[in-house]
């Protein structure tokens, strides 16, 4: 009985223990599918990327039509968040630990000042998130504070040199420029910011390269309209006011100034006759439309379409853990920091090519 007692335990302990092992090998295969779900799910979802734009003024019709470019650059994988600094550095300050909080990948920056880029960096490089700053170029000295600092945009220079080999070319082959007929042409310059070093250069390459070409200029002044059109046209109606129809011919470091500029002549009902030759810069949709309606003889094109393709392929190479070599098949890269796309002239005899862009 005793044995027998045994044997029937020794039987029952062995079911037992085969039943476990059973349990355990089901759970492994389980485990293991579980795992071969996971990581298939994961190679098919692969995780998001999030990049965090802050722009000095999101009013500023070049930056609209930029950031319209930068979202259609967008691929389902990624999360683009746009703020305003609404002309604030502080404000921008605060913007960019925000967005480094919630745990963006990388941070595009158009400076509201260009000269006190500090916390923005310090704030960023503490928490290890590259930055990208565009379209506003920061000074020299603080590009090289850290590895992970880069700029996209375009060399102001270039743009004021274009401007002012378009202008030669007017006020030398259409006599009727020189409306006193005194052999000099009599110019005003609207520049954007007191201060900033796209307007700065912009102004300075753009009167040596007309003179440099052989037009006898006089200068009847500078006025500062921060890129606004509204404030360009008041500065143009107070010269209008002031009985300044010696004008002959205008400069605008952007567009949009240059748009204010015709928005003058045309409130006061001057004949069209009787304006300046003026020019732009960006080539906005606004100021290549002013360009085929022969309000405006010429801007020079500003490659928002570009910049916006090597802000984003240098977001996600970053966003990798790359660098910015990773897009030197695409792009020309300068000191390892910078990539600057080329400008373009326009005027009325290119201007179907830009149309519609």
């Amino acid at each position: 009985m005793v044995i027998c007692g045994g044997l029937k335990i020794k039987n029952y302990l062995g079911r037992c223990l085969r039943y476990l092992a059973s349990i355990a090998v089901a759970a492994a295969l389980l485990a293991g599918l579980s795992g071969c779900a996971q990581e298939t799910e994961d190679v098919g979802n692969p995780r998001k990327v999030k990049i965090g734009v802050t722009l000095y003024d999101q009013y500023d019709t070049f930056l609209t039509l930029l950031m319209d470019c930068l979202h259609r650059e967008v691929e389902d994988n990624v999360e683009l968040v746009i703020y305003n600094a609404s002309q604030s550095q502080q404000t921008q300050n605060s913007q960019v630990k925000k967005m480094i909080e919630d745990g963006c990948d990388v941070i595009c920056v158009n400076l509201v000042d260009r000269t006190d880029p500090t916390a923005v960096i310090d704030a960023a490089r503490k928490a290890d998130v590259p930055i990208i700053f565009f379209n506003r170029e920061l000074v020299e000295g603080d590009i090289s504070r850290w590895n992970k600092l880069f700029y996209v945009g375009a060399d102001a220079a270039e743009s004021g040199i274009m401007q002012g080999e378009m202008a030669a070319v007017t006020c030398l082959t259409d006599k009727s420029i020189d409306k006193n007929g005194d052999g000099a042409i009599q110019y005003v310059v609207l520049e954007g910011e007191a201060g900033h070093q796209d307007a700065i250069v912009r102004t300075e390459y753009c009167v040596e390269t007309l003179m440099k070409k052989g037009v006898a200029v006089d200068k009847l002044g500078n006025s500062i309209a921060n890129w606004n059109r509204a404030q360009a046209q008041t500065k143009v109606a107070q010269m209008i006011d002031s009985g300044s129809d010696a004008i002959e011919l205008i400069l605008a470091n952007n567009d949009d100034m240059a748009l204010g500029a015709i928005d003058a002549y045309e409130a006061y009902e001057i004949k069209k006759s009787d304006w300046p030759a003026i020019f732009g810069i960006d080539g906005t949709e606004v100021g290549l439309e002013a360009v085929r309606d022969d309000k405006m003889v010429g801007t020079v094109y500003n490659d928002k379409e570009g910049q916006a393709h090597a802000i984003y392929r240098l977001s996600m190479a970053l966003a990798g853990g790359g660098s910015i070599e990773d897009v030197e098949d695409e792009f020309t890269v300068t000191d390892g920091k910078y990539i600057r796309l080329h400008y373009d002239k326009i005027t009325a005899a290119n201007i179907n090519k830009y149309l519609g862009n």
